[in-house]
């Protein structure tokens, strides 16, 4: 199979080669699908892939404006960073192949370049817009349930055995049983004294297990007994918790503005994009 797109002719290791870089997503996305199916459909797309990036770069050529040495020489400089040696970039990049990355780079900073002016005429979000996607996705911005906890700990190690860990801890909590407070004896017991043991807002997910099953079931202003973690003996204090809850609009409008914005360039490439494909002529032999 050869491709021609407008003319320019696009082999089968091209589409091949983007079938390969598909494959492994979308073999685990259409598992349930027949391997013949399967394998058609992944080489229509690899192939329509191919020539709507091909389409892209002709159109770039076209209007993509002149791209300087300068911009070349500072985007290989970038390159020459990722090598560990740049004796080991000068391998790989020289005359021909140096030359030809030149192109490709002035080639990749015209798309950009592009791209960038598609993206920037598509309209701003509106306000009932914003209100809208903010509706529609509200469980989007739900904040998960949280608590404000504080903790003392003796860890296990080669400094302090099983037994000594634990013995530090009862003795902590037998301070606080007779009337200590926790605050005052942060220093004395843990091996984490930092701002008292607080350790903020914690939501699940954040900590070890072992610690979020004791700690989500305490209340605000109560205390733990000993528990035992991966990592040794605690004690812990809850001092607020938060439920989980949608955060309002005027908190996270930003971030709505942001994914909006990103939505309506996304879909102005994808129209400039279908214009480019619909006004193509595409030969394949």
């Amino acid at each position: 199979m050869v491709l021609k797109v407008n003319g320019q002719v696009i082999e089968e290791a091209t589409v091949q080669e983007e079938a390969e870089r598909l494959r492994p997503h979308y073999e685990q996305a259409f598992a349930d699908q027949p391997a013949d199916q399967r394998e058609a459909q992944l080489l229509d797309w690899s192939k329509e892939n191919v020539i709507e990036r091909v389409l892209v770069a002709q159109d770039a050529q076209a209007h993509g404006g002149e791209v300087t040495e300068q911009e070349i020489d500072a985007t290989i400089e970038r390159i020459k960073k990722q090598y560990a040696d740049e004796e080991d970039f000068a391998k790989e990049y020289s005359g021909q192949a140096l030359a030809k990355l030149r192109e490709d780079i002035a080639l990749q900073l015209k798309v950009e370049r592009r791209l960038d002016g598609v993206r920037k005429k598509a309209a701003k979000p509106s306000e009932a817009e914003i209100r809208e996607y903010y509706e529609r996705n509200r469980e989007q911005f739900r904040s998960p349930e949280q608590v404000r906890v504080a903790h003392m700990v003796k860890y296990v190690n080669w400094q302090t055995s099983e037994a000594d860990a634990l013995q530090a801890m009862r003795q902590a909590k037998k301070d606080l049983d007779t009337g200590a407070l926790f605050e005052g004896i942060v220093d004395r017991y843990s091996d984490c004294n930092d701002r008292g043991g607080d350790l903020g807002y914690v939501a699940r997910g954040q900590m070890v297990e072992e610690f979020e099953d004791v700690i989500f079931h305490l209340s605000a202003g109560q205390v733990s007994d000993v528990f035992r973690t991966r990592f040794g003996f605690h004690i812990a204090k809850v001092y607020d918790r938060r439920p989980s809850d949608i955060r309002p609009l005027k908190d996270i409008r930003e971030q709505v503005d942001d994914a909006l914005r990103r939505q309506k360039e996304d879909q102005a490439v994808e129209v400039f994009v279908d214009e480019l494909r619909a006004a193509a002529h595409v030969e394949e032999q």
